[in-house]
């Protein structure tokens, strides 16, 4: 006997080729109220990896509005399910979810699977997703800020500087997802970031534990050996401080950069460099120094402050009602 398909089945779903994201499906609820989105492919491109973001929604009624966390490790490495080790995924989570905004954590390629501009164009296409189904998802479309580590400070600070005005602005937009729209951001939050890879691509890296290979970050991600002829454009194209310096009128939104002054991997002068031209942009930014801090806040005996500041700037910037 012919069994008929399930209610939900629907013969227009079934379209070839399939298209390059997939909407939401019924999230699943905790004991708290918090609606969980595991797992949802937001971009897809043949033969790599679809690309994923997990969405987490406060108990209540919405919409909420939104945090993109862009998780760190080199380019190279990383997952949006982890933090650094610093701190811990409940605190993190906890604290942007007490203050009335759903978390977005994103997942992105890697340098080793594609060069910048990739990461970026991730980036984007999750924001994209996020205005997309908005409503779906329960959330704000209008109210999305982004917060990143290490190399997702970075892709934070791009995220939230890089526009269709931007030198080069449509090409570092991508197509990619949902294929268009708007992806600026309200406010971001960019964590011991690289803005200035020309001015660091010749800093020394700390030694590596023994047995572990670890390519120079720089040279994966830009595509290139630092010793080739057009590296330092390459490195300037891939800097938050060259998008911030030709903003072209256009106000950056509010930064929070946050940075310890010991910081052996990307010294704290990074972030000086970012927050000066920010503010020869006209931009709101703060420059938060973890004083003795070496990379991932190491060395520093308060990680929840830390955390509390960053989810009030941004629960402040985006209207958040906790």
């Amino acid at each position: 006997m012919t069994q008929s398909p399930p209610a939900e089945f629907d013969i227009a779903d079934m379209t070839w080729p399939p298209p390059p994201f997939q909407a939401p499906v019924p999230p699943v609820t905790g004991t708290d109220g918090v609606r969980h989105f595991h797992g949802v492919t937001y971009a897809t491109t043949p033969g790599y990896r679809p690309r994923l973001l997990d969405v987490q929604v406060p108990a209540g009624e919405g919409p909420f509005p939104v945090v993109v966390w862009i998780h760190g490790g080199g380019w190279l490495d990383g997952d949006r399910r982890y933090p650094p080790p610093t701190v811990p995924a409940a605190l993190l989570h906890g604290a942007v979810l007490g203050a009335g905004l759903a978390l977005v954590s994103v997942d992105y390629r890697h340098s080793l699977e594609a060069p910048f501009p990739a990461q970026l164009h991730d980036v984007k296409a999750a924001i994209r997703y996020v205005r997309h189904f908005a409503g779906a998802l329960g959330l704000d479309p209008d109210r999305i800020g982004v917060w990143g580590e290490s190399a997702g400070g970075h892709l934070a600070a791009l995220a939230g500087l890089v526009g269709p005005g931007s030198p080069d602005g449509p090409a570092l937009e991508g197509t990619h997802g949902v294929g268009s729209g708007e992806t600026g951001v309200r406010a971001v939050v960019d964590w011991y970031g690289v803005s200035d890879l020309d001015a660091l691509s010749g800093h020394p890296m700390p030694p590596m534990p023994s047995g572990i290979e670890f390519p120079d970050p720089y040279e994966a991600l830009l595509g290139a050996p630092a010793s080739a002829s057009g590296f330092p454009a390459l490195a300037r194209a891939a800097s938050p401080v060259t998008y911030a310096e030709g903003s072209q009128g256009a106000t950056p939104p509010p930064f929070l950069l946050v940075h310890g002054t010991r910081d052996g991997l990307v010294p704290y002068s990074q972030s000086e460099s970012l927050a000066e031209a920010l503010t020869r942009a006209g931009g709101e930014v703060t420059l938060q120094p973890v004083e003795g801090a070496d990379h991932i806040f190491l060395g520093s005996p308060d990680i929840v402050s830390i955390v509390a500041d960053s989810v009030a700037f941004l629960a402040g910037h985006l209207g958040a009602r906790a």
